[in-house]
């Protein structure tokens, strides 16, 4: 599967819904969170590893949705992931979730930043992370 243009099919369960049957506007940000780490494992790099050897996270610095359409319970989803850029302790994303069918329900752009988590302050990526996301786009 490319990483240049990852996505990751999910489904809308009950819990995702809310008193009005539409997915609500924050499990959004659970579905795009969900396609970054599978991405990431996509990628080959496993977050609690990365945790673990090298003392780093990735943090959500920033997060614009754009809310289209409802999805609703049971629709079948796609949320994907596209690097537009990526620095040495940053990657600026363009995220989207989709209906299965390919119709636009939410659009983002999220950063996301490597940070130590000692310190929980910014943190450069390993080398071949870094390289590893820049190869994916």
């Amino acid at each position: 599967m490319s990483t240049a243009h990852y996505s990751l099919r999910l489904r809308v369960y009950y819990e995702d819904t809310d008193a009005a049957g539409i997915v609500y506007h924050a499990n959004y940000l659970k579905f795009m969170e969900r396609a970054r780490t599978e991405w990431l494992r996509a990628l080959g790099f496993e977050q609690d590893v990365l945790a673990r050897q090298h003392g780093i996270g990735f943090v959500v610095r920033s997060a614009e949705l754009d809310f289209v359409r409802p999805a609703r319970f049971n629709d079948e989803l796609l949320s994907t992931v596209r690097v537009e850029r990526c620095g040495r302790a940053s990657v600026d994303l363009v995220q989207h979730v989709l209906r299965a069918d390919g119709e636009l329900l939410c659009a983002g752009r999220v950063r996301v930043g490597a940070v130590d988590l000692k310190r929980m302050m910014p943190q450069a990526m390993p080398q071949a992370v870094y390289l590893g996301i820049r190869n994916a786009y």
